[in-house]
């Protein structure tokens, strides 16, 4: 399970409430449990106060979200020195009610990070099984895409291609809160800008000024410039981006044809 699109539309969830207690010692049951499945990195918030109030990181964690109904005490619960026989029962209480928020925040070790169209998509679908929707126009992707890139004999890692970030995302633009989220979950992030870019260090730092103004942290996390596409582009042109990247780690690839080029220190 990698979304939360199964619980879209199954906005009221209710678990059973505690039943009454009864005669001849009989205690109401609890009420039936509820139990939600989510994927690792899911965040549960107060709607009214926005607090975070847990989040799932481990497989098979679980907690509890609402506590239920107790069922009701039978009539010996009432019995005393003055009332042996005792004809009252305890009805079942009814469980919490409220909203909660649930957000996800993927866990992945690398995350790509690039302006929409700038080739994500089609980079995970060549090194990992998964198969995300590829259209040359913006916002092909809408949620956040794992796969598992298999590497030096058995070993893997999980690689996300996150949404693509615009200018202004950290104010919500492009739906950019919406995504950047995603980001804060990923050990590293692989910066990805187009071959055809009209200004690949400017791209470069917008995506990294975006990252700083939503949260500054996110510019701790360790970070590569690839720049995708390189199929378009000859040798020639590559030297001349080279030198626009100077002092910026970076290589040049194509998902297409398989190019990779040796990397760049700046």
């Amino acid at each position: 399970m990698w979304t939360l699109l199964h619980l879209k539309y199954q906005r009221h969830i209710k678990a059973g409430i505690g039943g009454p207690g009864g005669k001849q010692k009989s205690s109401g049951a609890d009420g039936e449990d509820v139990t939600i499945d989510v994927p690792l990195g899911t965040i549960v918030k107060d709607a009214e106060t926005g607090e975070v109030i847990f989040e799932i990181t481990k497989h098979d964690e679980s907690r509890v979200l609402m506590k239920g109904g107790r069922g009701g005490l039978g009539n010996e619960d009432f019995k005393s020195a003055s009332f042996q026989t005792q004809r009252v029962a305890q009805p079942g209480e009814d469980g919490e009610e409220g909203w909660k928020i649930l957000e996800l925040k993927v866990l992945a070790d690398v995350g790509l990070v690039g302006f929409p169209s700038s080739g994500k998509s089609t980079l995970l679908s060549v090194v990992s099984a998964a198969k995300p929707k590829i259209a040359e126009y913006h916002f092909t992707t809408l949620v956040p895409n794992l796969g598992i890139v298999g590497h030096r004999e058995k070993q893997s890692f999980v690689m996300a291609d996150i949404p693509g970030i615009i200018e202004g995302a950290h104010e919500g633009k492009g739906l950019g809160l919406r995504f950047l989220r995603h980001i804060e979950r990923n050990s590293m992030l692989l910066f990805m800008v187009p071959a055809d870019s009209k200004n690949h260090l400017k791209e470069y730092k917008i995506l990294l000024n975006e990252l700083e103004k939503y949260n500054p942290e996110l510019l701790d996390k360790q970070r590569f410039l690839a720049i995708s596409k390189a199929d378009m582009l000859d040798e020639e042109l590559m030297k001349e981006i080279g030198k626009e990247l100077k002092g910026i780690p970076h290589m040049f690839f194509s998902s297409i044809t398989g190019f990779q080029s040796s990397t760049t220190k700046g």
